[in-house]
């Protein structure tokens, strides 16, 4: 059975619609916006242009050609550059902040980051909890950056050593890491190292623990709780946990066509599944839990690219060599629907030829079509062309980012402003229906969570209270006096990964590992109601709470952007208290964000 994951609100490739309608009762407009990044095939450097508004562009140049990344939820693309050992970063002049029930969106216009990475073939880029790995296959390392510090143009990275060169990833797993193993074995000829498996390591490049066995190990993704990775004799998965990452092969079941491996895969950000190719024609559904893990989907001709819709998780795109792209029902396991989109593109020949790359724009898919020389839009239900966009050159590899949201008047932000993307107000106020609500998992809250106690303590806060006063039934002082019992907590940091909670008290960590206990609501004084989302301890430290219970505003999967905690041994006591809620924002975020997203509110 396919697993609901949280919600995702962030586009992941790098593309550009523009949409704007006014409220001029609410002196805000609602705007969908994602922005198109293209690399040319042959010549050194990247297109940047707004979907719905094309002539509005820019242009960077790099060092070669490049593969494009959208990371942090948009926030910034890397561009790597194998060929030319160079890794470029633009931002990208749309950053996406989830806030549960709604999205806040920021635009600016894009622009390169200062700094470059540089080092003997830079491949593999891995973006997941707040890091961006990058294999330097021909250097024997990966350089580790913070995405968050990247998304604000900085560049702060560390390296991790591998014990040999090759093609391969390191992946960050709960607090560990794994890497890519390869065979000491001489080799000739300028022939690659056979590569053998997975091992954790530590950060410095210490093994840890024996070599999981995964001969020509190639491709990964993150779903859910799970890495996957593939290899010949199967599909590999890691998930994290107290003592480490805890490896299972998959193997590939007789059914499946024999001398075929599985080399990409795409998780899915709503489902605990993943999408992957197997062999030249054919794809794969990869669930990681339940049987069967693996659903073969054969093609009529030999795949090009494919991509998973981030709106909706149950369909996937695939293009064919025929020019042809097909929908793929990922929960169904089938081609849902096909149509003839380009001429003819033949697989044969180098695997760097110039051929399409598909992506997702909202409910459009986004394809280059180097000999045209244009962008061409296509609508995901009908797979109809709704547009051509003129892209000078060859247009190659490509990326998306964007979303939705409402920009409001006089934010006092820069650019186009502060859009909230806010979903269904009254469930934010507290009012719902029992049928709304879902269960909700422990990746929502995953992240590293700083305490906003400090400062209401030094008075960073203060003009929230002056906000709240402005349209509330107390003056500041009054809010300011209710927020400090509300706040007051000596748990200045949490962070979450995987089943993983840490709490930090005067910089010393507890942890403990927690499962989902089910989920409460509750009805306050005044009529509205919330929900509790409680977790249980499993495992870890004595002195780790046996109950964790969050609110955040939200009744149904979405990645939190805020959330107050309640954590204590009793269950039952803990749902009664309602005047003590400790309150947690993203860490990455400096004082004056936090106070800009509470008055927001």
């Amino acid at each position: 059975m396919l697993r609901p994951l949280a919600c995702a609100t962030g586009l992941s490739l790098v593309l550009a619609a523009h949409a704007l309608a006014q409220d001029a009762e609410q002196g805000h407009e609602d705007v969908t916006l994602y922005r198109v990044f293209v690399g040319d095939h042959d010549a050194p450097k990247v297109t940047a242009f707004d979907l719905g508004d094309p002539a509005k562009r820019w242009s960077f140049e790099t060092t070669g050609q490049a593969k494009l990344f959208g990371i942090d939820d948009g926030s910034a693309v890397v561009a790597v550059q194998s060929d030319n050992d160079k890794v470029d970063f633009i931002r990208s002049g749309i950053s996406l902040h989830s806030h549960g029930d709604h999205s806040d969106i920021s635009i600016a216009d894009p622009a390169a980051v200062d700094r470059a990475l540089t080092g003997p073939r830079p491949f593999h880029l891995i973006d997941h909890d707040g890091k961006v790995v990058i294999n330097f296959d021909r250097g024997g390392y990966a350089e580790i950056v913070d995405a968050h510090a990247l998304g604000e143009g900085k560049v702060e990275a560390t390296r991790l050593p591998q014990a040999r060169a090759h093609h391969g990833y390191v992946a960050p797993i709960g607090d560990a890491w794994v890497t890519s193993v390869a065979s000491d074995a001489p080799v000739e000829g300028g022939a690659a190292p056979k590569r053998l498996g997975l091992q954790q390591v530590k950060e410095d490049g210490t093994p840890v623990g024996e070599v999981q066995t995964c001969t020509g190990i190639h491709g990964e993704a993150f779903s859910g709780a799970y890495l996957a990775t593939g290899c010949k004799e199967g599909v590999l998965t890691v998930t994290a946990g107290t003592d480490g990452p805890s490896f299972k092969m998959l193997p590939y079941p007789a059914d499946l066509p024999a001398g075929e491996s599985t080399g990409t895969l795409l998780g899915s950000k709503a489902m605990q599944v993943f999408l992957g190719n197997y062999g030249a024609k054919g794809l794969v559904v990869v669930d990681p839990v339940d049987e069967p893990h693996f659903r073969p989907i054969e093609l009529p001709f030999r795949r090009i690219d494919f991509a998973l819709d981030p709106a909706n998780a149950r369909f996937g795109y695939v293009l064919t060599e025929d020019g042809t792209l097909h929908q793929i029902d990922v929960l169904d396991g089938r081609i849902a629907k096909s149509a003839r989109v380009t001429e003819p593109y033949s697989m044969d020949g180098h695997w760097n030829d110039p051929r399409p790359r598909i992506a997702m724009a909202g409910d459009e898919v986004v394809m280059s079509d180097p000999r045209a020389g244009v962008v061409r839009r296509i609508a995901k239900d009908t797979l109809k062309e709704a547009g051509t966009i003129a892209v000078e050159g060859a247009p190659y590899n490509i990326a998306v980012v964007g979303g939705s949201g409402v920009v409001h008047e006089g934010d006092g932000h820069d650019h186009a402003g502060h859009a909230h993307s806010h979903g269904d107000p009254k469930i934010y106020a507290g009012y719902f229906e029992d049928s709304q609500i879902q269960d909700r998992p422990l990746s929502d809250y995953a992240g590293d969570w700083q305490s906003v106690y400090p400062y209401l303590r030094d008075g960073t806060l203060d003009p929230v209270w002056q906000h709240k006063a402005e349209k509330g039934t107390m003056d500041a002082a009054g809010y300011k006096a209710e927020y400090e019992t509300g706040y007051r907590t000596d748990v200045e940091r949490i962070t979450i990964e995987g089943e993983v909670v840490t709490f930090y008290k005067d910089g010393k960590p507890t942890k403990g590992t927690y499962a989902y206990d089910g989920r409460e609501t509750l009805t306050y004084k005044k009529g509205n109601r919330g929900v509790r989302f409680i977790f249980e301890k499993t495992g870890g430290d004595a002195d780790a709470p046996q109950f964790i219970q969050f609110s955040d505003h939200g009744i149904a999967p979405a990645k939190a952007d805020h959330y107050h905690l309640y954590w204590g041994n009793d269950r039952a006591a803990l749902l009664k208290e309602v005047t003590n809620w400790p309150t947690y924002y993203p860490s990455a975020l400096k004082p004056a964000q936090i106070v800009s997203e509470m008055m927001a509110h």
